[in-house]
């Protein structure tokens, strides 16, 4: 498959034919006009790690053995349950704030004390020295981080949260929740952060508390699960994304200290399926969250923390700060939003290209890997360093309350190589950790802070920064990056519209900022209350969500969001909101035709036609038939449901096995098998051996069959079964015929989510491109 999945449709299949346009096709006139079988690869790039991809069971499987358990149920074992839920929801509260507090403890303690021994030599003008210890530390710093993603966990490089909306759309993602994805993830995280690459925190902490949500609810790592008889109830695809929405939205509230924010963007930006309990839940998580940062906030506030300072959980605080605007302001205001969408959807194009290229050099094998994150690190170092030498030295301001100037970790006018009296802004913004060069371009009231050349200066090069370091092996997230070159060309307006408006230069910032992230990741509400979180001010709230619709709406003319094009550049079968419009002319009976034909089991089948049907194909469900011939479903009347590869396995494997052709008892199967048993995910079948008197024998399918699948009529339009599939959060769709007659199967195919991928369709289907290239959705 190509790497861009439906990013690279073209013309190329037409050869200079007139065909009609599909959109004004009618249902009643077929579109079959296939070139080849509608066909698709499993294999995807989840970090940087190429893994086989399957769909997970988001439906409930109503067999026997379910119908019994949820009848069974006593009303404590219910309240057991709920209990449970919200148990696993504040311990993923509880545990994602613990870490992040780790992780920001850690990162301004170490590049703390390595911006403090570079100050050292900086104040003795042995420059040559400070900066070979600042570029040694930082070198060895994204070593480290390097290293451990490469060697122990691929999974764990770049953000996660494309993964994440792929898990929570449906698609199982290998070892990206694992134990030691997130411990890499942890120390990578720091040692990235800390080494001063422009990477931020945010989005690798989304995918810590994702896969610490994980781990609670499957009782821990794959081989040292706890086996509690309460686990019991979590060990499905359901409630395991449940914990995971609670995890990324705990993330995100870790990262900014912003609950509500956190919530929205669960809800906004990576699920597909949400209910009201769900969302009590996710506020419940970061409410603990919250509460956790804000305990260790007063511990480190009494110093107890080392250089811990405000630990870049929160930015910006602009409580203090006279709000003013007029109608006026709304020129420069609407231009932010304007620049934040061009912006934003030429670095989302750029950074497809560098995403391209490095995964390029990422598949020459490790020592590669390291090589790119090493050259980017030593880039940064010597350009962070080095840079600031251009800069005029500007005289302190005696009216400022701020110290000035100063040479420690941090601190709005750095010296640098000024004499006393004098501060060097370049030096301001680039000596010193990412959270804190946000924090001194947010400053309020410091109106001639920063010089248009340093400015200049600084928003170039976080450009190039911030389109070179994001695909390098390490766990990286996009939101800092962006919040700084955002900040950069917001300030400029500002110093550019001081004389004429009465909005401070600081809060100019924070709306470039706002608006670059909605031009490059295309949210609004989550990010409009994850800034009004992070600002402290509701002041700011109806010019922040005029500049984010802005934004948005300029990107949307371009291109996709940065998430929706690295998931196709990953290869992952993400299923879209909304169905192309051709989608509408063509049938699921005509997309089913495209297929190879399905095979169908019988309700009571012979052990050789089963191991027959799992040894040939790679499907994961077969449609059980009663009443006909195997395979044809000649004669067959009824359609009794739809059983999982997995189940066929687990049967093999326990030799559940009849003698003679008959249906069992229940007793019978509830001996033989438990719930807990059937939810687990084992189809490997390369070690289930049988003999060949046992191939003769039966394996009655009823008890574990699920009896109601999901079904559409062979006449419904993909459009309308693609809604289907997303919104339930469906594996298989089972096709029926328009009209049951005696002699004709009563299942005439199966569709996956791979069939309803647009890309694939066009494959099988390539005179529908001239639609998708000649109009907008």
């Amino acid at each position: 498959m190509d790497e861009d999945g439906n990013l690279q449709i073209s013309n190329s299949n037409y050869n200079g034919e007139e065909e009609a346009d599909p959109e004004n096709n009618t249902m009643n006139q077929p579109l079959l006009k296939r070139h080849r079988t509608l066909s698709s690869t499993p294999l995807a790039l989840v970090g940087t790690k190429v893994s086989h991809i399957e769909s997970l069971d988001y439906e409930i499987n109503e067999n026997d053995l379910f119908k019994h358990d949820w009848r069974s149920r006593s009303k404590a074992q219910v309240l057991q349950y709920i209990f449970a839920k919200w148990t696993l929801a504040f311990l993923v509260g509880l545990l994602t704030g613990l870490i992040a507090t780790l992780i920001n403890l850690a990162v301004e303690n170490i590049a703390g004390y390595k911006l403090l021994a570079v100050g050292y030599y900086i104040a003795q003008d042995r420059y040559v020295t400070g900066l070979l210890v600042f570029t040694g530390a930082n070198l060895g710093l994204t070593l480290v981080a390097t290293v451990l993603v490469v060697v122990f966990a691929p999974t764990a490089a770049g953000p996660g949260i494309p993964e994440i909306k792929a898990y929570l759309n449906g698609i199982d993602t290998p070892n990206m929740f694992g134990a030691t994805t997130m411990i890499v993830k942890i120390f990578g995280s720091i040692g990235a952060v800390a080494a001063g690459l422009d990477l931020g925190k945010e989005g690798p902490l989304v995918h810590i508390g994702s896969c610490i949500a994980s781990l609670l609810g499957q009782g821990g790592p794959d081989n040292h699960r706890i086996k509690w008889r309460w686990l019991r109830y979590f060990n499905n695809d359901r409630d395991r994304r449940d914990l995971i929405t609670c995890g990324s939205a705990s993330g995100v509230c870790a990262a900014f200290r912003s609950p509500v924010g956190g919530v929205l963007f669960a809800l906004e930006e990576v699920a597909t399926w949400w209910r009201s309990a769900l969302l009590w839940r996710t506020f419940f998580s970061t409410a603990v969250v919250v509460v956790v940062l804000r305990a260790f906030i007063e511990i480190c506030n009494s110093g107890k923390c080392g250089l811990f300072g405000k630990g870049g959980l929160i930015m910006f605080d602009v409580s203090h700060v006279e709000v003013r605007y007029h109608a006026v302001d709304i020129i420069p205001v609407t231009l932010i939003g304007v620049f934040g969408g061009i912006l934003g959807s030429l670095y989302n194009h750029l950074l497809h290209k560098v995403l391209r290229l490095y995964n390029l050099i990422n598949q020459k094998g490790r020592i590669h890997k390291v090589l790119l994150s090493l050259s980017v690190s030593l880039f940064t170092s010597v350009c962070l360093y080095g840079l600031p030498f251009l800069a005029e030295c500007k005289p302190c301001n005696p009216s400022i309350d701020e110290a000035c100037p100063t040479n420690g970790r941090s601190g709005n006018f750095k010296q640098f190589n000024c004499p006393n009296g004098y501060y060097n802004d370049l030096a301001t913004l680039f000596l010193t950790t990412n959270d804190d060069a946000v924090r001194n371009v947010f400053s309020s009231n410091t109106p001639n802070e920063f010089g248009m050349v340093s400015l200049w200066i600084y928003f170039g090069l976080y450009c190039i920064l911030g389109l070179i370091t994001f695909g390098i092996a390490t766990p990286s997230g996009l939101f800092l990056p962006i919040i700084l070159m955002g900040s950069a060309y917001g300030r400029m307006l500002g110093t550019v519209m001081g004389p004429y408006t009465k909005i401070d230069q600081g809060l100019y910032a924070v709306l470039g900022a706002a608006s670059l992230m909605a031009g490059s990741m295309r949210m609004t509400v989550s990010l409009c209350v994850i800034f009004l979180e992070l600002t402290n001010n509701l002041l700011l709230l109806p010019i922040t969500m005029f500049v984010l619709l802005i934004a948005k709406t300029v990107g949307d003319s371009f291109n996709l969001s940065i998430y929706e094009i690295i998931l196709h550049l990953k290869g992952l079968p993400f299923l879209e909101a909304n169905p192309e419009p051709w989608m509408r002319n063509l049938t699921v009976g005509e997309l089913g035709d495209a297929k190879p034909p399905v095979i169908t089991l019988r309700g009571v089948e012979k052990v050789a036609n089963i191991v027959d049907a799992l040894r040939n194909t790679t499907h994961n469900a077969f449609p059980v038939l009663d009443g006909g011939d195997l395979g044809t479903g000649g004669d067959a009347t009824e359609l009794h449901g739809l059983i999982l590869r997995a189940h066929l396995v687990k049967v093999l494997k326990k030799r559940w096995f009849l003698s003679e052709k008959r249906r069992t008892e229940d007793w019978e199967v509830r001996e033989k098998f438990t719930p807990v048993e059937l939810a687990e995910r084992e189809d490997n079948f390369d070690d289930v051996a049988i003999t060949s008197s046992e191939m003769q024998m039966y394996v009655d399918l009823h008890p574990l069959t699920n009896t109601t699948p999901y079904t559409v009529v062979q006449s419904m339009s993909v459009a309308k079964a693609l809604v289907l599939f997303r919104s339930v959060g469906l594996r298989h769709l089972l096709i029926v015929p328009k009209i049951q007659a005696s002699g004709l199967s009563p299942v005439i195919g199966i569709l996956t989510r791979q069939d309803l991928r647009a890309y694939n369709i066009l494959q099988a289907f390539p005179h529908l491109d001239k639609h998708k290239s000649g109009k907008l959705r």
